[in-house]
């Protein structure tokens, strides 16, 4: 038969083309560029497990803490941690420990499911600390989700409130791979001190599984310098990369080329280990870096602005530091190709790691489409949101159907097929309005269990393979048990305190060169909460120094520009009073809601149910068009749906008689209370800013007084060309005029609009030159005038004005500042990074 009857949408041809159309979507859209740093951060891992930068990580801490109770398995955590953040290769961290820290742990009568456990659960640990390819994948497939779940939001918005637009405050906000890594930082140190405790704790209550180990060596210089040595370069490169991404230096992209380049040179030192001249390519390179740095600091290196002979001398040294860093990464990488053939041996296999991790998004870009094309989608979407409990009681379900996946599917699979079916269903409720970045790391810290999880958890196979005789799988799997259940711990703590993931991306955002302006719509909320705590702490020194900027002698400006001033000190100093009002508002606003919200959440699950009513009796009545235009229609399916049709509106006015006849009552009191919030925030706003904006102005036109005289004998010269100059003379001299003086200062405005009508009152003929004459000495009166007032408003209302301005820009002139204060960020980040309930504005 027909197999298109098998799809819920289009036929089998659709499907493979939608497949193919979402892989291209995955990688080769020039906007979507996130996967490119796979191979960046696989090489990375895979160079460094080459040149035994583990093997010397796990030796000296091992050294360094085997004294204490549990030191050697503190040890494998900590080296675990380190590796995640600089490897992240899941297989080569669980060999590498297994081979060098398991036979230790045996020897020094470890429990044999306690070092099991402890070894395969630090090696997961590279899948949720940053760099991270899970967390890649995850941030690629959320950035299309979120799309999906705007559009969604938006749809609810218009069922709700009938208006098209949503506002700019109620949207989601997407997530990167650089937001990812941020997020999952603070989780991943939390499930480091999980286990850590946790080792500690065994090792004190049961000494039998985890005794101390004894030191074989001294604590001496010469093993201070063996710790220094395994331990600075990891951890330099992770702040070269990590914190290159924290401090919005560069992208993840980026990031994770220096961290590829990185690895080359921590490479070619440690392959020449004990040989002379070990040290010497990753010395130039430091000198280099230092060197480019310190350039960048002391001169301005874009070529094009090249002036002096002092920027040439700048260029020249930066080209001899980047000649010196290419030689040192040049020098290292025929390093990593002559000895044992390394580099050939970490391309091949980044090349079949990263060849692996495509041909896996390949097929579950189709699986995707096909499980669309059959209406899977709508299934789940069905399933979801007709479950009791709302937005949590849905999170709970797809994070217990993720935590099984991982049983029996690789992380890949349930990020690219899971996450796009139930992400932009998560995403969308506006009960819960949880951001992109905390369900990705929400979702990263649960997968990560799939690592461990039997029967093919990835770290018990590798574990396995390299573990010795007596270790036996069933000692593996009794000692992971524990650490699973931590990481489900470590996910509650996450999810109960969603700050620990969103505050660092939010920081990042707040105080980026492309951070936005505090005037930004989605951070008035937070911006406001923050303020009003500083009116409660400092508001009479606010209002000493609205009082003293009040008796600054004002009386020599032009009219509108006193008027201006003093309306806008009186402005400042109402500020208060609307700040009373806005929490009167929201007052009323909290204290409605709690009688509210139970009516309104039961009356949109009415709506709803009625809406999808609607939705089966519209498609039944297109069901049962095609089949009357059909011949081999049998007449009982036309009655049957007719029926079901009937059935279906009675359903509905059984489900629209639920509806409380008080609903639209409250809900119109409700819409009020909101309203007259707004109304006061607005107000707020509006005055704040009307009572900064004239300072600000002011203070800009005080400071251009010598400036603006500066260009006196140019408007004198205007009086004889306007009067014996020819009418082209006139024309082009007035034209510069204009000109010279909107460079020279801001505002004048006033006298350019005269020396415009001068130049409009001389005709081609010669006609109108009394009438321009006119103009040239009104403009130039004009002109003395700004000039005198200036100069003075510089010596005699320039400080104090600043006073004032110093005083208040943080404050009420915040919204007009060009970006927020650091410690302004921190506090709008802090408040950000929790999620709000905004379901009452739907």
């Amino acid at each position: 038969g027909d197999v298109s009857a098998y799809f819920a949408q289009d036929g089998p041809g659709q499907w493979l083309s939608a497949g193919v159309t979402n892989f291209r979507g995955v990688y080769w859209e020039v906007e979507r560029d996130t996967l490119i740093a796979v191979p960046l951060f696989v090489f990375m891992g895979i160079m460094l497990q080459r040149s035994k930068i583990a093997e010397d990580l796990l030796v000296t801490m091992a050294q360094l803490f085997g004294p204490i109770p549990g030191g050697l398995g503190i040890s494998v955590v900590l080296v675990g941690a380190l590796l995640a953040a600089t490897t992240g290769i899941l297989g080569a961290t669980v060999v590498a420990m297994g081979l060098i820290s398991l036979p230790a742990m045996l020897r020094n009568n470890y429990s044999k499911s306690l070092a099991s456990g402890t070894i395969a659960a630090a090696g997961t640990l590279g899948q949720i600390i940053p760099p991270s390819i899970v967390l890649i994948i995850l941030a690629d497939q959320l950035s299309n989700a979120t799309d999906q779940a705007g559009t969604l939001r938006q749809i609810e918005y218009k069922n709700a409130t009938g208006q098209s637009v949503l506002p700019t405050e109620f949207g989601i906000t997407s997530t990167s791979a650089g937001d990812m890594f941020l997020g999952a930082l603070a989780p991943g140190l939390v499930l480091v001190g999980l286990y850590v405790t946790y080792i500690l704790i065994t090792a004190l209550v049961r000494p039998k599984m985890a005794p101390p180990v004894p030191s074989e060596g001294k604590f001496d210089l010469q093993f201070a310098f063996h710790v220094v040595l395994a331990l600075v370069p990891p951890l330099t490169l992770i702040l070269a990369v990590l914190g290159s991404i924290i401090m919005g230096v560069a992208t993840v992209n980026q990031a994770g080329a220096i961290g590829a380049i990185g690895a080359m040179i921590m490479a070619g030192y440690r392959l020449m280990e004990g040989k002379r001249g070990a040290f010497t390519p990753a010395i130039i390179a430091i000198i280099s870096i230092v060197a480019i740095f310190v350039l960048l600091s002391q001169f301005d290196l874009n070529i094009k602005s090249i002036d002096t002979r002092t920027d040439t001398i700048g260029i020249i040294l930066a080209v001899i530091a980047v000649l010196g860093l290419l030689v040192a990464v040049a020098w290292s990488g025929w390093r990593t190709v002559q000895i044992d053939e390394t580099l050939k041996g970490v391309m091949v296999e980044t090349a079949k790691t990263t060849s692996m991790v495509f041909i896996i998004l390949l097929g579950a870009a189709m699986l995707t489409a096909a499980f669309r094309s059959f209406g899977g989608e709508e299934l789940v979407k069905e399933f979801l949101t007709s479950l009791p409990g709302g937005f949590w009681a849905q999170f709970i379900v797809v994070m217990a159907v993720i935590f099984f996946l991982g049983f029996f599917l690789d992380f890949i699979e349930i990020a690219v097929v899971v996450v796009p079916i139930v992400a932009p269903i998560l995403l969308s409720d506006p009960g819960a309005n949880v951001t992109a970045v905390w369900l990705g790391v929400m979702i990263g810290v649960n997968m990560q269990t799939s690592f461990l999880t039997p029967p093919f958890g990835f770290a018990l196979f590798y574990l396995r393979g390299v573990a010795p005789i007596e270790v036996k799988t069933t000692d593996i799997y009794k000692g992971v048990v524990a650490f699973i259940a931590l990481q489900l711990v470590g996910l509650a703590i996450a999810g109960t305190f969603p700050s620990l993931v969103n505050f660092l991306p939010n920081q990042s955002f707040l105080t980026a060169d492309t951070a936005p302006p505090p005037k930004n719509p989605r951070l008035q909320q937070c911006i406001e909460q923050h303020l009003f705590a500083v009116y409660d702490e400092s508001g009479d020194a606010l209002k000493d120094q609205i009082q003293t900027a009040m008796r600054l002698d004002i009386s020599y400006l032009p009219e509108n520009r006193q008027t201006e001033l003093a309306k806008s000190f009186d402005m400042a100093l109402g500020t208060f009073e609307l700040v009373t009002q806005v929490r009167a508002a929201a007052a009323n606003v909290e204290q409605a809601t709690v009688g509210y919200r139970p009516i309104h959440k039961g009356v949109r699950r009415l709506q709803q149910e009625v809406r999808d009513i609607d939705d089966e009796i519209a498609e039944l009545t297109n069901d049962i068009r095609r089949l009357k235009r059909s011949e081999a229609t049998i007449p009982s399916d036309i009655s049957d749906a007719e029926n079901r049709i009937e059935a279906l509106k009675a359903e509905k006015t059984a489900v629209m008689n639920e509806i409380p006849q008080s609903w639209e009552a409250e809900q119109k009191q409700f819409v009020s209370l909101l309203s007259a919030e707004k109304k006061a925030r607005r107000d707020y706003r509006r005055n704040v800013d009307r009572a900064y904006e004239p300072v600000q102005k002011t203070l800009a036109v005080a400071l251009s007084g010598s400036d603006l005289a500066s260009v006196s004998a140019d408007m004198d010269a205007l009086t004889s060309i306007a009067e014996n100059g020819s009418v082209e003379e006139v024309k082009a001299a007035l034209k510069a005029a204009r000109s010279t003086l909107s460079r020279a200062a801001p505002d004048i405005s006033a006298i350019n609009s005269v020396l415009t009508k001068a130049d409009r009152a001389l005709k081609k003929d010669g006609k109108g030159r009394e009438k321009t004459v006119e103009f040239v000495a009104e403009a130039i009166d004009l002109y003395k005038n700004e000039v005198t007032w200036r100069e003075r408003a510089a010596t005699d209302l320039f400080a104090g004005l600043t006073s004032y301005d110093d005083a208040i820009k943080n404050s009420i002139g915040l919204r007009l500042q060009d970006r927020l204060p650091t410690s302004i960020a921190r506090s709008v980040a802090a408040c950000r990074a929790k999620h709000t309930d905004i379901s009452l504005n739907f």
